[in-house]
C-alpha cells in the first residue's frame, strides 16, 4: 500500500461505505460533512484531514485496526496502539480476564482474538476439548477448526447438522462486516471440511428444528457422562482505545438443562478429572511447563490453556514512549 497516494484512502472509504450500504449523502450527514466533499475524497480529488478520516471511520463503524489502515493510507500516523497482552498497562485487562474465566467455572469459557484464535480459557473447557488431536492445537488452536474439523469436536456433536451451518453463517457475517482477509481465508477453509462419517442425513439439513426452549441451536456434546447441552454468550470490552483490546472476545458457555448443570458441577468436584489443579491454575500454552509442586502429578487437561496474565496476543507497539503508557480503555465524560 502506498501511503503517499490520497486516492488510496478514498478507495478504502468507498469500499467501507458500500459495505455498510450507505449513500454518499447518508454518510456525509452522519459525519457532519457534505456529499460533494465526500465524493472528492473518494475519487482522490481531495485529501481528507486526519480529523475527517477518524470521523468517517467512526460513522462507518470501522474496526480500530482498519482505522489505522485508513490513516496510513491518507499519509497520517496511526491513532490506535496495538499492545501485547503482556504489556504493563494491560495488567488490568489480564486480571479481568482471569477473574471472568475463574468465576465462570464449573462452566466452560474461552478468550479469542478477531480470527477466533484461542488465547486462554478456563479449566472447564476440558470437557469440550477431550480427545482433540495435537495437529488442531498447534501452532495455535482456533475455535472454528476445533469445532468443525472432522478430527475435532464435530465428531462428538449430536447436532452437527445444525451447528455447522450456524457457525458458518456467523463467520460469513463477520467476514462481510469487516472485509478481513484472514477471516475470509478461515471461512473458505472450514467450508471445505466434510461432515463426520457417522452423521445421519436429515430432511431439511442445516435448517434448525423448532424447539420449545429459548435457544434455537444448542451445543449438544456427547461425553462419557452423557449428552451435555449448552448455549453461549459473547462478551467484549467497552470503549477500547487499543487494537488488541478491541479484538478480544470472551465466549461463556452455560448449561441448558438440569442434567448438564449437575454433570459439570460434579466434574468440577472430582480431583484430577476435568478440572485439575487449584482454582485459576491453568497450564500455560506455548511455554515451558512449571515444575510440579506436589509429588503426585495432576492429570493435565486435554487442551493446555495459558493464563491471560502470561499469554501474548499481539506485537508490542512499534513506537514506545518514555511517558507512562495510555490506558487501553477510552474514558468518556
Amino acid at each position: 500500500m502506498d501511503a503517499k497516494q490520497p486516492s488510496r484512502v478514498g478507495a478504502l472509504l468507498r469500499e467501507w461505505r458500500r459495505r455498510r450500504r450507505l449513500s454518499q449523502l447518508e454518510l456525509a450527514l452522519l459525519a457532519d460533512s457534505s456529499a460533494r466533499h465526500l465524493s472528492c475524497v473518494e475519487t482522490g480529488r481531495a485529501r481528507p484531514s486526519r480529523t475527517m478520516v477518524l470521523r468517517l471511520s467512526a460513522a462507518l463503524d470501522v474496526p480500530l485496526r482498519e482505522r489505522n489502515t485508513l490513516l496510513v493510507a491518507a499519509d497520517y500516523a496511526p491513532a490506535y496502539r496495538e499492545s501485547s497482552l503482556d504489556d504493563e498497562d494491560m495488567a488490568s485487562v489480564r486480571s479481568a480476564l482471569d477473574m471472568m474465566l475463574t468465576a465462570h467455572e464449573p462452566y466452560p469459557a474461552v478468550v479469542v482474538d478477531r480470527c477466533w484464535n484461542v488465547l486462554t480459557g478456563n479449566r472447564a473447557m476440558s470437557v469440550l476439548m477431550d480427545g482433540i488431536p495435537s495437529h488442531l492445537l498447534e501452532p495455535q488452536p482456533n475455535v472454528y477448526r476445533l469445532a468443525l474439523h472432522p478430527d475435532g469436536l464435530s465428531s462428538r456433536l449430536a447436532n452437527h447438522g445444525e451447528v455447522r451451518p450456524l457457525f458458518l453463517e456467523r463467520l460469513l457475517r463477520q467476514v462481510n462486516a469487516t472485509g478481513d482477509a484472514e477471516l475470509r481465508a478461515l471461512y473458505e477453509e472450514v467450508c471445505r471440511y466434510p461432515a463426520p462419517a457417522d452423521e445421519e442425513p436429515t430432511a431439511g439439513a442445516g435448517v434448525p428444528a423448532a424447539r420449545p426452549g429459548p435457544v434455537q441451536v444448542p451445543l449438544r456434546v456427547r461425553t462419557p457422562q452423557g449428552e451435555l447441552s449448552m448455549f453461549s454468550t459473547m462478551a467484549t470490552f467497552g470503549a477500547p482505545a487499543d487494537v488488541t483490546l478491541s479484538e478480544l472476545a470472551i465466549e461463556l458457555f452455560y448449561p441448558l438443562d438440569e442434567f448438564t448443570t449437575k454433570t459439570l458441577q460434579e466434574l468440577a468436584g472430582m480431583p484430577g478429572q476435568v478440572l485439575p489443579g487449584a482454582p485459576g491454575d491453568r497450564p500455560e500454552w506455548g511455554r515451558e511447563p512449571q515444575e510440579p509442586q506436589e509429588p503426585k502429578e495432576p492429570k493435565e487437561p486435554p487442551f493446555p490453556f495459558p493464563s491471560a496474565s502470561t499469554s501474548a496476543s499481539a506485537s508490542p507497539s512499534a513506537s514506545p514512549s518514555a511517558s507512562p503508557p495510555p490506558s487501553p480503555i477510552v474514558m468518556r465524560d
